[in-house]
């Protein structure tokens, strides 16, 4: 949902990782038959903490904390190469892949340096390997400032035992470093998903109260979610999202959950960004319970939508929220920073953000303000059926206004934003609220506001009610689309990110009075493989088509499909299919469903030639 997405390490070779999605089994006596996946992460030792065991590596000075490289997490790494001359290490361990599981992921971070100066010819070399497959080769033209995370899919693996090894090779001259961290190996998903496809846990109601330093880079206080077991299988744990652990490491994460009420913590999994809550009695279907615990978020720096950048903190996906469990079991898929994973239901949210007066703090729903302590401002904002909620905080600059359709709408900037540029995005965001409302249905979420902010190196990043943005037109139009696609229409953004990317793009041109003319004679596949309804899976390891699939092949396919049923047939079933999944979740089928109906013409070979599957 990132307007005009980009990589936050700029190397065309290199991609964001995709843990496993952690999907456990139903709990129903039947389910309890079928084969059962655990979610396990079988690489032992993948941070290197624990000594050498169980890698067998080449020679001892592999697995090391020496200085002249860094660990990603704790203090040990893997330092293949290095030397100068030609040389070789190698690093492997045996791994046992269960078989019960339909999924296996292996993830690892990879940082290479190289005093080689050439930009074409790959003088030295890394290969990873699992059993006798080769997953990838890198070279000293991968080279980069940082570690950036690589993942691959061994699912064929599963049931089997095999060397995951890796190999780096020099040559005569110039030293190229391959240095690894925090290996895994992540498995998920029951061979035979639960029947019962009812998405659960329902109507959840947040209520949150948080205190903040003096910065607003550290809040602390205490969450409570109630929720309803809409399934007719019995609820006998839930998982929350901490999303922003990936912005940290699980040895010192970002969003901490401590002393929990109403079940009993389990584990942290998934990178440290799932936390598993067992319930004290299974919940029938129609009862409602509530977890409590307390919260602690502490902002990174970085012009991220969790970050500060400099005095001015953004907040997005802090606040722990629950997954959800349908037909294919528990949806705990990891975090893409390439795009979004955040599958939720809609949700009520109390929130109550006390801080320095000093700090304006838009936040997603309606904001009411109160004087606190000495100095301080108790900031209280309700929001309705949203799937997220987030808040800023910093000395920013306010201006308001309304929309001709009466939305409020508050433009937030951080210093440099020049007061002419503020007073365009004011416009732009009342313009653009209107005309998605008039296309799609009324903006429930009371204000809307915006933070602009030129250092974000995502473009823009939508919340329901909220969003952050560049100085731009376009971006800024975008993302207020997505108040209707993913926030009002919901659906599995790690899964189906075309559902909400494509449509608000679409969504974009329509209030821009573009037709996207001749915009599908533009297209030219990488593979066969390549779809615009892929997951963040493959576009994760294809990020440099993700944007060009997603975002603009997709809204030429629905400038296409419009094309092909007719302006006011589209209109009508955009409209018809919102209002459908007002609050609800879309999926590709139920849309292809809702476009068949509304033509006489035979849709199938359009899905065909646009690879819109599902």
């Amino acid at each position: 949902m990132r307007s005009t997405p980009h990589k936050a390490f700029v190397t065309s070779a290199l991609a964001v990782a995709a843990l496993a999605a952690a999907l456990l089994p139903g709990s129903t006596a039947s389910a309890a038959a079928q084969a059962a996946c655990t979610p396990t992460q079988v690489v032992a030792n993948g941070g290197f903490e624990s000594g050498t065991s169980p890698w067998t590596q080449s020679s001892t000075s592999v697995i090391t904390s020496r200085t002249g490289q860094s660990a990603h997490g704790g203090t040990s790494f893997a330092w293949l190469d290095g030397v100068g001359g030609t040389h070789t290490d190698t690093l492997s361990q045996s791994v046992t892949i269960p078989s019960g599981c339909s999924s296996a992921a292996l993830t690892f971070w990879l940082h290479v340096d190289t005093a080689e100066t050439t930009s074409s010819t790959a003088y030295d070399k890394l290969t990873a390997k699992i059993g006798s497959t080769t997953l990838a080769t890198y070279s000293n033209l991968n080279k980069a400032t940082g570690y950036v995370q690589k993942s691959f899919d061994v699912s064929a693996f599963a049931g089997q035992t095999v060397s995951l090894a890796f190999t780096g090779t020099e040559d005569s001259s110039l030293q190229t470093s391959f240095v690894l961290d925090d290996i895994a190996l992540n498995t998920s998903g029951d061979t035979a998903p639960p029947a019962d496809s009812t998405r659960t846990p329902a109507a959840p109601a947040y209520t949150v109260s948080l205190s903040s330093n003096t910065a607003g880079t550290v809040w602390t206080g205490h969450e409570s979610a109630t929720f309803t077991n809409a399934s007719a299988t019995a609820l006998t744990e839930v998982y929350l999202r901490l999303w922003d652990n990936y912005h940290g490491t699980c040895s010192a994460p970002p969003i901490t959950v401590t002393n929990v009420t109403g079940g009993t913590a389990g584990a942290l999994s998934v990178a440290c960004t799932a936390l598993q809550i067992a319930l004290p009695t299974p919940l029938a279907q129609g009862q409602s319970t509530t977890i409590g615990f307390d919260l602690g978020i502490t902002v990174p720096s970085g012009a991220d939508r969790f970050g500060h950048d400099g005095a001015f903190n953004m907040i997005g996906n802090a606040l722990p929220v629950l997954a959800v469990k349908d037909g294919s079991g528990w949806h705990l898929d990891p975090y893409t920073n390439n795009g979004e994973s955040f599958y939720s239901l809609a949700a009520d949210f109390k929130v109550t953000l006390d801080h320095p007066t000093s700090l304006l703090v838009p936040a997603t729903g309606t904001s009411t303000d109160t004087p606190g302590t000495s100095g301080r401002t108790v900031t209280t904002a309700t929001a309705s059926k949203v799937r997220d909620f987030a808040w800023a905080a910093g000395p920013f600059s306010k201006i308001s206004g309304t929309s001709p359709g009466g939305v409020p709408v508050n433009i937030y900037s951080v210093s440099g934003i020049s007061s002419s540029s503020a007073q365009s995005m004011l416009s732009t965001a009342k313009s653009a609220v209107d005309a998605h409302a008039g296309r799609f249905g009324a903006y429930p979420y009371g204000e809307l506001d915006a933070v602009i902010d030129n250092n974000f190196w995502f473009g823009g990043m939508e919340y329901p009610g909220f969003v952050l943005d560049l100085v731009s037109t376009t971006a800024l139009t975008h993302e207020i689309g997505h108040q209707w696609w993913y926030g009002i229409v919901g659906d599995d953004e790690y899964n189906s990110p075309w559902l909400d990317e494509a449509f608000t793009d679409y969504a974009t041109d329509l209030a821009q009075g573009l037709s996207g003319t001749n915009c599908w004679n533009s297209t030219s596949w990488a593979s066969s493989a390549e779809k615009i309804t892929n997951s963040m899976a493959y576009w994760d390891a294809h990020s440099s088509r993700y944007s060009t699939v997603v975002y603009g092949y997709g809204k030429c396919a629905l400038h296409d499909l419009r094309r092909l049923i007719g302006d006011s047939a589209m209109t009508t079933l955009l409209r018809n299919y919102a209002s459908a999944h007002w609050y609800g979740v879309s999926t590709t089928a139920e849309f292809k469903a809702a476009a068949q109906a509304a033509t006489g013409t035979d849709l199938t070979s359009f899905w065909t030639t646009h690879r819109i599957d599902g």
